[in-house]
């Protein structure tokens, strides 16, 4: 189903991906949605088919698990199981992916600048896609915020996706700003300088937000889902609702709401275990 990689090009592990599996799991039918090759089509397709079908969540991180970030894993979690991950787990498997089809791919690694004006360290993992020369920032893996659609990687380009417009500032130094259009004007998600990074730095990354007392994704449970109309995240009790023409709502989930709230607003289905550890984790009561 398209070419595979050899070699020391492989960087992603693309060559050892069930491409059937993976695709399957993101609803993706060929006869349906089209033959796969390495152009801006298909990755399109394959990017809204991935954000549709696989969850940003935290749940190993919180129950206290390893989250490792080699290929098998990645399929044994994502795809056998269904779940979902955050940014290193879901990049670094689309990366395989669109390796595999014959993209040329790279990483990158960004600040977040969702939360505020302090300065965080650099913790996103995203992708940086090179078709005909152009550049597309790629990344199935920032949560209620990221895009849906690859973006074209230039000074100023601005693009509308299902309601919901993104734009590519260019800063000193090269940095690049993805930014989302809010009624109240542009805000800054995230900013990557040019420079590639590897598989190598995700798993460092990954290290500090699986295990630094900093992370945010210790302590409490972060679950989000981009939508074409509806946008929803989950942190910690609070669930919030972001809808295209602005409007947004947010409210309590009690732990005798959570595992149903995880399974019904994200697609999230644990085992006995994960549940129970949950129900323990949650901080507010029944």
């Amino acid at each position: 189903m398209g070419p595979g990689v050899e070699g020391e090009n492989a960087l992603w592990s693309g060559e050892e991906l069930d491409l059937d599996a993976y695709l399957a799991r993101i609803g993706y039918v060929i006869e349906r949605d089209g033959e796969l090759a390495p152009d801006l089509r298909t990755l399109t397709a394959l990017h809204r088919a991935h954000i549709r079908a696989v969850p940003f969540e935290n749940v190993d991180v919180l129950l206290g698990r390893p989250v490792p970030l080699d290929l098998k894993s990645l399929q044994v979690k994502l795809v056998e199981r269904r779940r979902g991950g955050y940014c290193y787990e879901q990049n670094s498997l689309f990366a395989a992916v669109l390796e595999r089809i014959g993209f040329a791919v790279a990483g990158r690694g960004a600040r977040n600048r969702s939360r505020g004006t302090a300065l965080p360290p650099v913790t996103h993992a995203l992708l940086v896609v090179t078709i005909d020369g152009e550049q597309w920032l790629a990344d199935v893996g920032f949560g209620w915020q990221g895009p849906l659609e690859p973006v074209p990687l230039r000074d100023g380009a601005r693009v509308e996706q299902s309601g919901w417009t993104f734009g590519i500032a260019t800063e000193d130094e090269g940095i690049q700003v993805l930014r989302f259009l809010r009624p109240q004007g542009w805000t800054d998600l995230y900013a990557f300088s040019p420079q590639t990074i590897y598989p190598g730095d995700f798993a460092v990354m990954n290290h500090y937000s699986s295990s630094h007392p900093q992370s945010r994704f210790l302590g409490q449970v972060v679950a989000q889902r981009p939508g074409t109309q509806v946008r929803r995240a989950l942190v910690r009790e609070r669930l919030s609702t972001l809808r295209t023409d602005g409007q947004s709502e947010e409210r309590i989930v009690p732990a005798a709401e959570l595992i149903e709230t995880l399974r019904a607003e994200f697609g999230i289905e644990l085992d006995e275990e994960e549940r129970a550890g949950l129900g323990r984790m949650h901080p507010v009561g029944a």
